[in-house]
């Protein structure tokens, strides 16, 4: 029997479904092609390309989606293993198709940032370039299966480039890191497996005696499971979202995966891989365990004001700047838990907004420190002070991208964090006012980086080829340290106008996830308390 029901494939074409296909496919095969190529120049080049290439076809998946059509559209489905009801299933609603342009966005943006990065002895840029296309095919994958066991599989594909970028191409404590985040991801996918299976068992209770593992059947079944079973399938989900997101205390992997990762390999860490928990409390754990998600909201919201709160203290705390990416990123993961588990629209469309903000903001701000780095050849702020004298417009862009990661009103992320805290408030008042705290903190983290890198007196690493060597007073006007060239303002320009942009018109984004998170709190059975829909 067939559970692929029709309402999956309703109103989508052919076209539609095979360019899915396409932005699936096309990174993986680039990254083939990549793979094998000799010369480190055509590598960057090719792989370039194929980004871009990727990023063109996201504009007529834009254009094609109909944000009040049916919830999942561009469908393709095809057997694939039939005697357990599993399909070959993508499919995007909304948030997936914000996510794959946010993918198709930092994607190319990443390649151009990295292209003159210093790779270690003996590891060649094919290698490294190949890595981040078949990363690019696993995180679409993960956004756009509509299978549960297609989404696992991708969702554990996805840590081997991953891996391999950060244990390969990474910082002295690479081999560490990278063992660290894979067994953290691991030992989560794994429970994850085990609430895959006893997902499809139970289904068969709800869906004729028919068990599947499509999300759109799932979705219209499984409320009619009892409570104890909704939250014995919950938690084998939501330990592996939580880990990934993270969501502290699981988050002990990322500091220093980010720490160690290159600087383009922890700008898709942070600001797209770990998305892939938030993303999968809004597709999975919300819509398939409804019951479940309404009793252990308090558990998740005690959670996400805890990240909030530790992650901006220990953020403002850190000298290594890589490490302080990772706090600021835990802080902003705790105000996207915070705005889901509060269950009303405004607070859900907050938190699907700052998934997008979060990884063009944080991205940017990770993307400069890369920069930093680059000239002073050291990732801790002690080294550091003056920079701003010597360079002036890296200096700016810092300070505008950091401006954007506190949520600065005008600049992007001030609308999602808005929209959280105001949601959040009519269901969830204590937690709310705990995390407007947390607004406060990331201003003080984030200035005080600036002020300790950028002002002051010249000093430290950034007296490179200064009159009076490192760590003494010297004059600027003889300092060798170039301010940023045209290739890395190419880089930023980008982010710089969607980040300007989002914070004065959101509405393009916001119109896309709205019938989506309409959708998912409608899943949940709650009345939004904020007059939604």
């Amino acid at each position: 029997m067939n559970t692929q029901p029709a309402a999956m494939i309703a109103g989508t074409s052919s076209g539609g479904a095979g360019l899915v296909l396409a932005l699936l496919l096309l990174p993986l095969l680039g990254g083939i092609v990549v793979a094998f190529l000799k010369d480190d120049r055509m590598a960057k080049l090719t792989a370039l390309t194929v980004s871009l290439v990727e990023l063109v076809l996201v504009v007529p998946a834009w254009i094609t989606y109909v944000p009040n059509g049916s919830r999942i559209q561009l469908a393709l489905s095809v057997d694939w293993i039939p005697n357990f009801g599993i399909h070959f299933s993508l499919g995007i609603d909304g948030i997936a198709l914000t996510m794959i342009a946010l993918i198709g966005i930092l994607t190319p943006i990443v390649i151009g940032g990295s292209w003159a990065d210093k790779l270690p002895e003996g590891r060649g840029a094919a290698g490294f370039y190949s890595l981040l296309l078949v990363m690019q095919t696993g995180m679409v994958g993960v956004f756009a299966a509509t299978d549960v066991f297609l989404f696992y599989v991708f969702f554990e594909a996805v840590l081997v480039p991953m891996y391999f970028l950060v244990g390969r191409f990474g910082g002295p404590r690479r081999q560490y890191a990278a063992m660290k985040f894979f067994l953290y991801s691991l030992l989560g996918g794994l429970i994850m497996l085990a609430s895959v299976i006893g997902l499809y068992v139970v289904s068969k209770d709800y869906n004729n005696g028919v068990g599947t593992l499509d999300w759109q059947t799932l979705s219209t079944v499984m409320d009619q499971a009892p409570l104890s079973t909704q939250i014995w399938l919950f938690l084998g989900f939501f330990v592996a979202f939580a880990i990934k997101a993270p969501l502290v205390p699981l988050h002990t992997w990322l500091p220093d995966a980010t720490a160690e990762a290159p600087i383009g390999t922890g700008v898709l860490l942070v600001g797209v891989l770990d998305k892939i928990g938030t993303f999968g409390f809004l597709r999975y754990c919300l819509p398939l365990f409804p019951a479940a998600s309404k009793e252990l909201a308090p558990l998740v919201l005690i959670l996400s004001v805890l990240g909030i709160v530790y992650g901006a203290l220990l953020a403002a705390g850190q000298n290594d700047m890589k490490r302080l990416m990772a706090y600021i990123s835990i802080a902003h993961f705790g105000f996207i838990g915070l705005g889901i588990f509060a269950f009303s629209t405004q607070s859900i469309a907050g938190s699907a907004l700052y998934m997008v903000n979060h990884g063009l903001a944080t991205g940017m701000l990770f993307l400069v420190v890369g920069m930093v780095i680059a000239r002073g050849d050291s990732r801790s702020i002690r080294d550091y002070g003056g920079l701003a004298k010597l360079t002036p417009v890296l200096a700016g862009l810092f300070l505008f991208a950091g401006l954007a990661a506190l949520s600065l009103p005008g600049l992007n992320s001030f609308v999602s964090e808005f929209l959280v805290l105001v949601g959040s408030y009519p269901n969830a008042p204590v937690y709310a006012i705990i995390g407007a705290v947390g607004m406060i903190l990331a201003a003080a983290y984030v200035l005080w980086a600036y002020q300790r890198v950028f002002q002051g007196p010249v000093r430290g690493n950034a007296l490179v080829g200064l009159a009076g060597g490192p760590g003494t007073a010297g004059d600027p006007a003889k300092a060798s340290i170039a301010d940023l060239g045209v290739r890395e303002k190419v880089v930023l320009a980008p982010l710089v106008v969607l980040i300007i942009f989002l914070g004065f018109y959101p509405a393009p984004v916001l119109d896309v996830l709205q019938p989506t998170v309409d959708a998912t709190l409608q899943s949940v059975g709650l009345a939004d308390p904020v007059g939604g829909k």
